[in-house]
């Protein structure tokens, strides 16, 4: 068998295992939530060994595939979240990029998959995005409110009114891109860890890890995005400007968000730093994640850390 039929064989081989993962991410309940994070990995596997243009042939392949089993939106959908990104992340290993520089493209591809997907179901289907999430959730709002009163509680004795309701709806709806970013990053995350399981266990070449998690910092970018933020946060609501606000209300919490992240890397630091014993670090851990105060408080350190770099006195000392 020469070269290029072996090519050829493995590449509709690989095509082949991403339709039947893919197949089983949809219909699979439980389980396929994680079969997600195996759907890109033979993608990437041909990409590393055969190059780009198999790989996006290969893609193409398992496009036309799941167009006769889920039908031409679903089968858009899927090919963009997970062959697509097989292939960009395929890409950047079979370059040898940094870890770093390997996620970062996966996880823009991850996001960008996410908003077509939205979008091309509410021009597609005519289906209003946002409409539907605030239906779903009111309808498990009211699911759980039945649940209260068979149980002889009443829903408003727990502090829910029609106008918490109808305020907590409204912001879950508000927030959609930064839950589209979300499932994106948790997407991507997967994604990262199986293959790189995978690929140890195919003796492939991957790149060294991340650095520790301690020791990683953010752009200052993000300190003006709060800043900004929080700005047209105000003007949007003093002013009444509903499109402001809701660009704003997402940037800051996406701000505070890397913070969040910022500031646990350093208290892991400190932890590190001072030798805590493992139990106290879990306390610590749990005492901040139930408490939303201190989250807050430990997102706003965060920020600061990228602007003063804390770690950088506390070495000096």
């Amino acid at each position: 068998m020469n070269s290029t039929v072996k090519k050829t064989v493995e590449g509709g081989l690989l095509a082949a295992v991403t339709v039947i993962l893919c197949l089983g991410a949809i219909y699979l309940p439980v389980v396929g939530v994680f079969i997600e994070f195996f759907c890109s990995v033979p993608i990437a596997i041909l990409v590393v060994r055969q190059g780009e243009k198999i790989g996006l042939a290969a893609a193409f392949v398992s496009l036309a595939l799941l167009f006769i089993f889920v039908g031409p939106i679903m089968a858009v959908r899927v090919t963009l979240m997970f062959s697509m990104c097989g292939v960009i992340f395929g890409a950047c290993l079979r370059r040898g990029l940094t870890a770093t520089k390997s996620f970062l493209p996966l996880l823009i591809m991850s996001f960008l998959a996410q908003i077509i997907s939205v979008v091309m179901i509410s021009v597609v289907l005519g289906v209003n995005f946002a409409d539907e999430n605030a239906k779903a959730i009111t309808q498990s709002f009211e699911q759980s409110f039945a649940l209260y009163k068979s149980m002889g509680v009443d829903p408003a004795e727990l502090g829910y009114t029609e106008e918490t309701i109808g305020q907590t709806v409204e912001m879950i709806v508000a927030l959609t891109p930064l839950i589209l970013f979300l499932v994106a990053l948790l997407n991507a995350i997967g994604t990262y860890v199986v293959t790189r399981i995978i690929f140890r266990k195919l003796h492939m070449k991957f790149p060294a890890p991340m650095l520790p998690f301690s020791q990683w910092r953010f752009s200052i970018f993000f300190v003006y995005l709060a800043a900004f933020a929080g700005i047209g946060l105000y003007w949007g609501e003093t002013r009444e400007i509903s499109l402001l606000y809701f660009v704003s209300l997402n940037g800051l919490l996406f701000a505070l968000l890397i913070g969040l992240i910022q500031g646990f890397s350093l208290i892991t630091f400190l932890m590190n730093r001072y030798k805590l014993s493992k139990i106290l670090r879990g306390l610590i851990v749990i005492v901040l994640v139930v408490n939303f105060f201190l989250l807050q408080v430990v997102a706003m350190v965060g920020l600061f850390d990228v602007l003063f770099d804390y770690r950088k006195s506390l070495w000096k000392n």
